[in-house]
């Protein structure tokens, strides 16, 4: 399907409506049976510029190519406005028309918690409600929530944020959900089946010895090798997991800071998320998935949405309701 008069403009609403983060990781397994190696991505450019930083983040498979441009900007929600902005430029695999431009950070949002489900679907039992702890109040944090609790039934969240206010707010939407959540302290990870850290910490957030043997930590905040949002005592203590060898040992700093400090080396890394779909099991010591978010991810993701767009346009023009903004450029 291609736009008549140049590439279709997919706004945010458009993006939520067509793919849930669930179906997103459907399609994120399914590349990685077919065979995709994550090692073999170009890596992620990074260019400082004075409201903080663009990323480049191009890839490309037979179907499609593309590049998503996203820019981080510390300062901005502060101003009421999102950290991270930016568009997806989704292309022909065959000749390189394009196809598309998405929302980026609609894109984020979605891929990110799409890739922590799938870690959480093979890190995590599925024979119990779990208890989870979950660090952050941002757009992340909601997403994650959302996401987890279409995955595993929650017997409990319990949110941790630096604004007690926020945390708050974000417990009792999880409670409009269903969920019975509360506002925690960094120490609830004791309990913790499960913890997801989503946010824009530099230091750790929390003791790693606390954490249980079993229990999964999954870290998606960062991927700069000078930030962390786990301590080295988890990670060392930790069966790890990463999107990517090559891509956590460039940008991971929550592997980089050990390994700096000698307290791991680089054959820590237990496997990857391919290894995990295509049937490694996980140990009984506490497992952590630390997710620095690639560039295939955002093709993969991109191209379900371009495909479901295609769906969703024949079935609109039966009579549905809109999809948002699917403006040809």
């Amino acid at each position: 399907m291609t736009a008549p008069n140049g590439p279709l403009r997919v706004d945010a609403p458009a993006v939520n409506r067509l793919l849930t983060p669930s179906a997103a990781a459907d399609v994120l397994a399914e590349v990685l049976r077919a065979g995709l190696d994550p090692e073999s991505a170009p890596p992620r450019t990074a260019v400082p510029v004075p409201a903080g930083e663009l990323l480049l983040m191009p890839a490309a498979d037979h179907a499609y190519a593309g590049v998503k441009i996203a820019g981080v900007a510390p300062g901005n929600p502060a101003l009421g406005l999102p950290r991270v902005t930016g568009s997806y430029l989704l292309l022909d695999g065959a000749d390189l028309r394009p196809l598309a431009v998405l929302d980026g950070a609609a894109l984020t949002e979605l891929r990110t918690p799409a890739v922590s489900v799938l870690a959480v679907r093979h890190l995590t039992p599925d024979d119990r409600p779990l208890r989870l702890v979950l660090f952050g109040t941002g757009p992340q944090a909601y997403g994650h929530l959302e996401a987890v609790h279409a995955e595993r039934a929650l017997a409990e969240a319990v949110v941790v944020g630096r604004n007690p206010v926020a945390a708050r707010a974000l417990a009792g939407y999880a409670r409009t959900l269903d969920v019975p959540a509360r506002a925690g302290t960094p120490g609830d990870v004791a309990g913790a089946d499960l913890v997801v850290c989503c946010t824009t910490a530099r230091e750790p957030l929390f003791d790693g010895t606390l954490v249980a043997p079993g229990a999964t930590v999954v870290a998606v905040g960062s991927h700069e090798p000078t930030a962390r949002e786990t301590d080295t005592a988890l990670v060392a203590r930790a069966e790890v997991y990463v999107e990517a060898r090559s891509a956590a040992l460039r940008e991971a700093g929550d592997l980089l800071v050990p390994l700096a400090e000698g307290a791991i080396g680089a054959d820590h890394i237990a496997g990857t998320l391919a290894e995990l779909v295509r049937g490694r099991t996980p140990s009984e010591r506490p497992r952590l998935f630390k997710s620095v978010g690639m560039a295939w991810e955002d093709l993969a993701v991109a191209g379900a949405l371009y495909r479901a767009l295609g769906a969703a346009r024949a079935f609109d023009r039966n009579g549905s309701e809109g999809l948002g903004n699917l403006s040809a450029m």
